[in-house]
C-alpha cells in the first residue's frame, strides 16, 4: 500500500467497460517511453478522383466480371468475396461439447461512398455523408427483415487491412448475434432491469455534465473518447436522445449526424496530417422477433484508430493484450483534449 495519493495522469490503474463488462489497463507513465519498432507508412498520397483499373470506380468491369454503373451517389453490391453464404446448410450436431458447431447464413454487400475515388469520409461534403447515412439505414432495415443481425462498418486505410483504396465499408447480415452484441445484449438489459432507465443514455447525460473526454458535440450528437477506450483515440458517436435504431432519426437529426461525422473524422486527419487509419461502424437493437422489447438498446458508432504518436507509429493489440486484457498509455481524458484542440476544417481545405 503507497502513501502517495492516486492520480490518473501519473498512476497505472484499471477502468471497466459496462458494455462488455471487461477492464482495460491504463499506464500513463509509460507514454513517454522510447520507439524503435515497426512504422507506418503514412497515407498522405492524392489519389485520382477517378482509376481506370479500380474494381469500384463507376464504369469499370470488377474482378466477378460484373460492370458497376456510371453511379453518382453511393451504389451497393453483393461482395465478391463475401464471408457468409445465403443458402448454407446446417451444421450437424454433436454429442461432445468440446467439439460444437454452429451452421450461419448471411450475406455481404459493399458500399460504395461516392464516385470518387479519391475522396474519403471527412473529405466528402455534408449532402454526401447524410447519402452515406441514408444508405446505411436502408440497407440495415431492408437485410434486418431476415437476419437478426445486420453489421455496417468501415475499414479505412491499409493498417485496418482495407483491400481497395476506393472508399468504400461493408455490410454484414448475420443469422446470429456476434460475440459482441451478444455481450452488449446482456449487459444493457441487466442494466435496464435493474434501474429502469438505458445505460447509454444515462452516460451520455454523465459525459456532458463532466466535459472532459467530448471532442464534438452538436445539436444533436455527441462524439466523445469512451472513459474506458482501449484504442489510442477510440470514440464513440451518441445521439442525445434516446434512438434504438437508427430507423427512428429524424431528418434533422440525419442532417446533424453527417456534420457530427464530418467534424470527427476531420479531426481524425487533422491529428497526423494524413488519411488517418480506423475501423468504424454502428451497434444498435438486433432484430428479434416482433414485439420483444429493445429499449435498453442504444443507437452509437465505434471509431477504433490505431495510431498512437505520429502517422507512422501505432498501437499494436500483442502479447498482454492478447493473453490478459486491452492496456493503453494515454488516458482518455489526455486523447480527447488533443482531438478537442484540433480544427474541425479538414487540413486539405483550410
Amino acid at each position: 500500500m503507497s502513501n502517495v495519493e492516486f492520480n490518473p495522469v501519473d498512476h497505472p490503474h484499471r477502468r471497466y467497460n459496462p458494455l462488455t463488462g471487461q477492464w482495460i489497463l491504463v499506464s500513463p507513465h509509460r507514454a513517454k517511453r522510447p520507439w524503435s519498432g515497426a512504422d507506418e507508412k503514412p497515407a498522405t498520397e492524392q489519389l485520382p478522383s477517378y482509376d481506370g483499373k479500380c474494381f469500384l470506380c463507376p464504369t469499370n468491369e470488377r474482378i466477378s466480371g460484373d460492370v458497376n454503373p456510371d453511379y453518382k451517389g453511393t451504389y451497393v453490391f453483393t461482395n465478391d468475396f463475401a464471408a457468409l453464404m445465403v443458402d448454407s446448410p446446417d451444421a450437424p450436431k454433436s454429442d461432445n461439447p468440446l467439439f460444437q458447431t454452429q451452421g450461419v447464413r448471411g450475406l455481404s454487400r459493399v458500399i460504395c461512398f461516392s464516385p470518387d475515388h479519391s475522396k474519403t469520409l471527412p473529405e466528402l461534403p455534408v449532402e454526401k455523408i447524410r447519402g452515406v447515412i441514408d444508405t446505411w439505414n436502408d440497407q440495415i432495415e431492408e437485410l434486418g427483415k431476415d437476419y437478426i443481425w445486420v453489421q455496417a462498418f468501415e475499414n479505412k486505410g491499409e493498417a485496418m487491412g482495407c483491400s481497395q483504396p476506393h472508399p468504400h465499408g461493408q455490410i454484414w447480415a448475420n443469422s446470429f448475434l456476434p460475440n459482441e452484441i451478444e455481450r452488449k445484449e446482456h449487459n444493457l438489459k441487466a442494466y435496464y432491469l435493474e434501474n429502469g432507465r438505458n445505460l447509454l443514455v444515462d452516460y451520455v447525460q454523465a459525459e456532458l455534465k463532466d466535459g472532459s473526454r467530448i471532442v464534438v458535440e452538436t445539436e444533436h450528437w455527441v462524439a466523445l473518447v469512451p472513459y474506458w477506450a482501449a484504442w489510442p483515440f477510440e470514440t464513440m458517436l451518441l445521439p442525445k436522445t434516446h434512438i434504438r435504431r437508427m430507423s427512428e432519426l429524424t431528418e434533422e437529426q440525419r442532417d446533424d449526424l453527417a456534420l457530427a461525422i464530418k467534424k470527427l473524422t476531420s479531426r481524425y486527419d487533422n491529428l497526423f496530417q494524413c488519411s488517418f487509419p480506423y475501423s468504424m461502424g454502428w451497434h444498435y437493437a438486433p432484430f428479434f422477433e416482433k414485439g420483444t422489447n429493445v429499449d435498453h438498446w442504444q443507437l452509437h458508432a465505434l471509431f477504433y484508430p490505431p495510431l498512437l504518436r505520429s502517422a507512422t507509429v501505432r498501437k499494436f493489440m500483442v502479447g498482454y493484450e492478447m493473453l490478459a486484457e486491452s492496456q493503453r498509455d494515454l488516458t482518455a481524458e489526455q486523447a480527447a483534449q488533443r482531438l478537442r484542440d484540433l480544427s474541425d476544417i479538414h487540413y486539405k481545405e483550410q
